[in-house]
């Protein structure tokens, strides 16, 4: 006669030491960002289908740190333990359908993610992980739509020669997004990113997303550091960057183009060796976005950079762990 045995488990045993979300619970305070998204609730009378707007929160930490889609998510903390464990769910708790993460974004809006942004910002400052005394300063390309063959059409029949950005607008969906250019033979349509690296962390300082028409020196003053250099390349020689920086007493250390005066070759590469490094922040992020309008694409904005921070202390903490004192 044999007996069945039973082992009781929690998920917290089942989750490894050394994974990276225990790292990121270690490393971050997350207890003013709590306080922040339950003044939704308190003003709302909703506690989301009984999950609570903070666990949602943590759901769609887990989507940006993973680049899951809706249903991607839903799948994820389903069968996924560490997910469960990251976002306070038990192993037989049922977890959200896929339509809720939208009206969670919805409810949290931009300018509260923008609170809750500052907020981790503030706690890397205070642990001295940015200074803001080197900031390099970059703008990358956001596509909206692989092609617009339907609204070419429909403008061809209003009797317009072409599709530019002043007649954008009366045929397009996405009345915000536009042709951008770089290089004078670039072209995309959709939106631009301007974001402000710490050049002491690789850490995400400042980030905003416009137009795409918008030149790169213009997007400055939304990043711009609050003291220090910032370094940026050609697009950050002319006027308008001048002033941003002036604005605030920076230091602007940008190239120069090749017909400008007082051009220095040697400068110029010791400036793009020094600016190198940082350049895989904006290389390695998803060009093609999911929404239409700036204020949902800056929510996107705002989450990845998040993302990305939690992940970069993460290794900063490996590489140099604090000292123990005995």
């Amino acid at each position: 006669m044999s007996l069945n045995q039973v082992e009781m488990v929690t998920l917290n045993q089942l989750i490894d030491q050394n994974h990276n979300y225990r790292k990121f619970k270690e490393l971050w305070d997350l207890t003013e960002v709590k306080k922040n998204l339950e003044e939704i609730e308190i003003t709302n009378e909703s506690n989301f289908k009984g999950y609570g707007i903070f666990r949602l929160f943590l759901c769609l930490l887990i989507q940006f740190m993973e680049d899951l889609s809706d249903r991607e998510l839903e799948e994820s903390l389903k069968t996924n333990l560490t997910s469960k464990w990251f976002c306070q769910f038990g192993l037989t708790d049922s977890t959200p359908n896929y339509s809720l993460f939208s009206k969670v974004r919805s409810r949290i809006g931009t300018k509260r993610l923008a609170t809750i942004f500052n907020i981790l910002r503030d706690q890397l400052k205070a642990k001295g992980y940015m200074n803001e005394i080197f900031t390099f300063i970059d703008a990358s390309h956001l596509i909206s739509k692989a092609t617009l063959w339907k609204e070419r059409d429909e403008a061809i029949k209003e009797k317009y020669e072409k599709l530019n950005n002043e007649i954008l607008p009366k045929f397009t969906k996405d009345k915000q997004a536009n042709f951008g250019c770089k290089g004078g033979n670039k072209f995309w349509y959709g939106f631009k990113k301007h974001a402000s690296v710490d050049m002491q962390s690789g850490m995400i300082n400042k980030v905003a997303i416009t137009k795409a028409s918008l030149i790169d020196s213009k997007g400055m003053k939304h990043v711009t550091p609050t003291s220090g250099a910032v370094y940026g390349d050609k697009g950050y020689c002319d006027k308008n960057a001048k002033a941003a920086a002036a604005k605030r007493n920076l230091h602007l250390a940008a190239m120069k183009k090749n017909n400008m005066i007082g051009k220095n070759k040697d400068l110029d590469k010791w400036y793009c060796k020094l600016r190198s490094p940082y350049e895989r922040v904006f290389s390695k992020t998803n060009h093609r976005v999911r929404y239409q309008g700036i204020q949902k694409n800056q929510f996107t904005a705002f989450m990845e950079s998040i993302a990305h921070n939690f992940k970069r202390m993460v290794v900063l903490d490996k590489l140099y762990p604090p000292p123990i004192i005995n």
